[in-house]
């Protein structure tokens, strides 16, 4: 084991860090606790600091640029390694200091320089401590990251193992391969899953392209199973789910990732989904009859998801109408009840339960015109059925559109990531905040843009997942989705109005001021069509609740649902106390919104929110570090 002791300014307690080897912590440590106190007595002066006594490493490592120009221009070689082979442009790198860096490169400094007990290069010593700044100078300036250290580590695997995203992201953009292994054939998708217990850059790897079922040389193993040894919830997670990883490729001992996870089933750590897909494999694998393989196959259990609200619709509805008496009808119920509990069990799991409102109302709309053909076009005027069928034709464009539509979703190339990167990176990396980049998609975020964690993609102007059309709902489904429910509220009434005008065609409706007799006279006169008018009464209730929020959040507040409820994260929105700054008023909001000139009449402000990037400009904030002056083994 060794020690290193940071040095600290005067007054300042130093740091001592206890390292060991198999930590990877590797380099001198860095005291990253910003000096940033300042004097709130504005009559004050700031206190210069006197740097004449420093000799060129202190200077180097303070950032004292003056004193260190003194030196060099006084004849000091900028290559001159100091004791420990630690070169200057090793101190300037591993504190940050960016003025330092160029200083010394212009001076001819050898950027690849081998210093250190681990052999290792000035790019290694910024990797390790994430600086990306100092990183850019030195790729630019030529140093190859994938020079090894002496434990055999190139600057990829420094900066997965230290979780510095933004890094890993840099150095694939700019041609390191994500794959690339360090001596002992660890990847960094290896090392994020053995060490970093965030979401990134795990899953920032696997979107550029990193091989999940690649196999150290040490152990045989994958990064799952790396994953799975360090009980890394959120790595595992994305390995299984998003990373597709496999479950059944042995390592050297012969462990699947299948069989180390089989072994702690019931752990927090694993999670419901990863635990649902485990036991799915162990089924698979367990039992081969006909009926296992069919309950387990995706697609079926998929059209079964959809076909179950079908069905369960025409059987309550039989129920309803058979001749019996009231006891036997619970009991059926009851029975049917089970039946449909005992079959979302064994075949639905978590992702297929979110189909479970758009098959709802599929079925519910297919039994709506069943219902209408059958019972109440005979008893209304052909202009009424007429109306209707009209309507279902607007009812299902609009629902097609929203459905099946693009909402918006922002799909770069793997250059065009690239290329954002490099630009993010290059002009000071602050363009990586959440808010104005997506860690996930890889992509800078337009305005009122945001990462859909059900579809898992960035949508413009995102309003909100909608499980009714199973789809998001943003810029360019927006104004079908509207439409979908305005024009399904009219097919509601349209279904209650035939429901009233049959029953008052073709059943005796008792004279009696108490509606219970009524609606039981009526549901003995057809219980089918009272349990369709019923459905259309719940169906309206929710459909008119979500127009008119929507239309109300359109028209006179002129933001979206998830601008309304996540306005305090927003800093053009905290700029305005909350209200939105994309309101031009009511009617400009929705001449605006249905982007309709009436024929010249009126001229909406269209804006293309897929490529809208205003509010996203932030100022750089550089954080004042505290300077690496001594460290020392024992």
């Amino acid at each position: 084991m060794y020690q290193r002791t940071c040095g600290a300014a005067a007054g300042v307690a130093g740091c001592s860090v206890p390292i060991h080897s198999h930590d990877c912590e590797r380099e001198p440590c860095l005291n990253l606790q910003a000096n940033n106190k300042h004097n709130t007595q504005n009559s004050q002066p700031p206190i210069e600091h006197d740097y004449s006594g420093f000799d060129i490493v202190k200077a180097t490592q303070y950032g004292a640029i003056a004193r260190v120009k003194e030196l060099v221009e006084a004849g000091w070689d900028v290559n001159q390694p100091d004791a420990e082979t630690v070169t200057l442009l090793h101190w300037a790198a591993i504190n940050n200091r960016r003025d330092l860096i160029r200083y010394f490169l212009d001076k001819g400094a050898i950027v690849d320089a081998i210093g250190g007990e681990l052999q290792a290069t000035p790019l290694h010593w910024a990797t390790r401590q994430g600086h990306l700044g100092s990183v850019v100078l030195l790729l630019a300036a030529g140093a190859d990251p994938s020079v090894r250290d002496a434990e055999g580590i190139s600057c990829i695997h420094l900066a997965a193992q230290f979780g510095h995203t933004a890094l890993v992201a840099y150095f694939i953009a700019k041609g390191v391969s994500p794959d690339l292994q360090d001596r002992g054939g660890m990847t960094a998708l290896m090392w994020a899953s053995w060490k970093v217990s965030a979401l990134d850059p795990v899953r920032l790897l696997i979107t550029l392209g990193a091989n999940p079922s690649s196999i150290d040389h040490t152990h045989g193993n994958t990064p799952l199973h790396w994953a799975i040894l360090a009980r890394n919830h959120t790595a595992i997670s994305t390995l299984v789910l998003k990373g597709k990883a496999s479950l059944d490729i042995p390592n050297l001992r012969g462990d699947t990732p299948l069989s180390m996870l089989q072994a702690h089933l019931g752990s927090v750590w694993i999670g419901s989904k990863v635990a649902e897909r485990v036991r799915e494999k162990i089924q698979m694998q367990q039992k081969r009859n006909f009926v296992t393989k069919l309950m387990l196959d995706k697609r079926f259990r998929h059209w079964a998801m959809i076909a179950t609200p079908f069905l369960v619709y025409y059987l309550i509805g039989l129920l309803l109408s058979a001749n019996t008496l009231f006891i036997i009808k619970f009991f059926l119920a009851g029975c049917l009840y089970a039946v449909v509990w005992t079959i979302g069990k064994r075949l639905f799991d978590e992702t297929l339960m979110a189909l479970l409102p758009l098959s709802i109302y599929m079925g519910t709309k297919v039994w709506f015109y069943v219902t209408w053909i059958t019972y109440i076009a005979p008893q209304v005027s052909t202009m009424t059925t007429m109306g209707f069928l009209v309507c279902s034709g607007g009812l299902w464009m609009c629902f097609w559109k929203s459905w099946r539509g693009d909402p918006g979703i922002i799909q770069p190339t793997k250059e065009q990531r690239y290329r954002t990167i490099v630009e993010l990176s290059e002009s000071g990396g602050g363009g990586f905040e959440p808010s104005a980049f997506c860690s996930a998609c890889l992509v800078r975020r337009p305005v009122r843009s945001k990462h859909c964690s059900v579809c898992d993609k960035c949508v413009a102007r995102f309003d909100h997942h909608c499980p009714w059309v199973g789809n998001c709902i943003g810029a360019k489904n927006h104004r079908h989705f509207m439409g979908f429910l305005w024009i399904l509220l009219v097919m509601c009434i349209y279904m209650m109005y035939g429901g009233f005008r049959y029953f008052q065609a073709e059943c005796t409706i008792p004279v009696d001021r108490n509606p219970f007799t009524g609606f039981y006279a009526i549901g003995q006169c057809n219980p089918w069509v009272m349990w369709t008018m019923f459905n259309a009464f719940i169906h309206s209730i929710w459909v008119c609740v979500l127009a008119q929020c929507q239309t109300y959040q359109i028209v006179w507040l002129g933001m979206t649902t998830n601008e309304r409820m996540n306005r305090g994260r927003y800093r053009h929105f905290q700029a305005k106390g909350g209200k939105s700054p994309f309101t031009r008023g009511a009617l400009n909001n929705l001449i605006d919104f249905l982007e309709c000139n009436c024929f010249g009449l009126v001229k909406p402000v269209v804006t293309d929110w897929m490529n809208y990037f205003e509010f996203d400009k932030q100022a750089e904030h550089e954080p004042l570090l505290r300077p690496v002056d001594n460290y020392q083994y024992v």
